[in-house]
């Protein structure tokens, strides 16, 4: 007789969790880790772009090598994230000599502890367990996530799902979705995004999607890390169009998730290009912007009433002098609106100098607001003449949201 799991809510934070193993597995197990406050310490000879960038961050420690039993010490639960059963069981056996808790990816049965189905509404968190069945588990969970958004929406109504067509994974087999995900907060991803993220067999996923979305995919969804980290390893734009015509030729239904929008500055177009010249019918469901989001999350309105009646969004991914840049600086330091740039801090010294050479005046409020809508987001708020010193003497990071602007002081510091 198969005695049932207890049910229990582990208050990780502060303390050490200790994944082995740093492919697709341990991408989507990491977050939900971190956003529960624990200090992982996560050992694996490689790592995927997602979980690098997390670690150039800060956010964990990282061993480059095979796990070793002194890596438990400390420990209060361990994760193995390794298909080989051979090293998945030495780790699971130096977990039960310490008594340590070990969940297990490549067999349930020989676990100590099971990661359950999870859905979060706001600080309502319910996990279900299907018997050791995934599967069960997932639909359970998705049914709890329905009533949930029925019963504690603000205004009590909440429509129902889409109905689903199709047969694989729920929906039409062989198409793509171009779905954003949001700026950061995995709750300001769409409804319809979400649901098409649940049915799909295969995600294709940026470094900037919303970690606690990737922990809430069927165990059986392939994952591909398609991680574009600035200035660091990423993955050629040709090579994810071709993942996404290949699976979708294949007969699965691929979503490719996005941080932000998919049509600003994340490539969208292109993506959809590839699928059509291919013939794969492709959806796109738009998501929030963090051009928007992110000053919004820091007090900051890209408009407002007698201070700003436009805003203009530019990429500063290439300094103003780059041969290849699209953006005509001089014209936006003549504008009176906002202006809000994108992937531009490494660029920022050089297009602080180019605008106000241009006339934009030094005095200008300026504000940099980093990892926006998360737990983790920091605001500083400056004058163009000095944002770009300020920025490197606070060690602010990508991704991050370049505002100036009289807006950036509208609604008070």
């Amino acid at each position: 007789m198969t005695s049932n799991p207890y049910p229990l809510g582990l208050r990780l934070h502060g303390r050490r969790v200790v994944v082995v193993g740093g492919g697709a597995v341990a991408t989507r197990r990491v977050p939900a880790l971190l956003d529960a406050g624990a200090d992982v310490l996560l050992v694996a000879p490689e790592l995927t772009p997602a979980l690098r960038a997390r670690v150039d961050a800060g956010r964990l420690h990282w061993v480059s090598r095979r796990f070793v039993p002194e890596d438990l010490d400390g420990a209060w639960l361990v994760q193995v994230a390794v298909d080989d059963p051979i090293a998945a069981a030495s780790v699971s056996a130096v977990a039960a000599e310490r008594r340590v808790f070990c969940v297990r990816a490549d067999d349930r049965t020989a676990a100590t502890a099971w990661t359950p189905a999870v859905t979060r509404h706001g600080p309502v968190t319910v996990a279900v367990l299907g018997g050791g069945d995934p599967r069960r588990a997932m639909t359970v969970r998705d049914a709890v996530r329905d009533l949930l958004a029925v019963r504690l929406a603000p205004d009590g109504i909440a429509g129902p799902p889409d109905a689903s067509t199709g047969t694989t994974g729920g929906m039409q087999a062989g198409r793509v979705a171009l779905v954003g995900a949001g700026p950061g907060d995995p709750e300001l991803i769409t409804v319809k995004g979400w649901r098409l993220l649940t049915e799909a067999d295969v995600v294709v996923a940026d470094r900037l999607v919303p970690g606690l979305l990737l922990d809430e995919l069927r165990p059986d969804v392939e994952l591909v890390d398609a991680s574009k980290i600035p200035y660091g390893p990423s993955r050629a734009q040709e090579e994810i169009n071709q993942i996404l015509v290949d699976r979708a030729l294949a007969g699965a239904f691929v979503v490719r998730l996005k941080g932000g929008d998919p049509y600003v500055f994340g490539r969208g177009g292109e993506e959809l290009l590839a699928c059509a010249a291919a013939g794969v019918p492709v959806t796109v469901v738009p998501g929030v912007t963090s051009s928007i989001a992110a000053p919004a999350a820091a007090g900051i309105p890209v408009t407002h009433r007698g201070v700003a009646h436009e805003f203009t969004v530019v990429s500063g991914h290439l300094a103003p002098d780059a041969p290849a840049s699209l953006v005509r600086w001089d014209a936006l330091a003549g504008l009176h609106g906002t202006l809000v740039i994108l992937m531009g801090l490494k660029n920022l010294a050089a297009i602080t100098a180019t605008l106000i050479a241009h006339g934009r005046s030094p005095a200008t409020p300026a504000a940099v607001v980093q990892e926006a809508t998360t737990g983790t987001q920091r605001v500083l708020r400056s004058t163009l003449g000095a944002v770009a010193a300020e920025t490197l003497t606070a060690d602010l990071r990508p991704p991050a949201v370049v505002v100036v602007g009289d807006v950036v002081n509208a609604l008070g510091a």
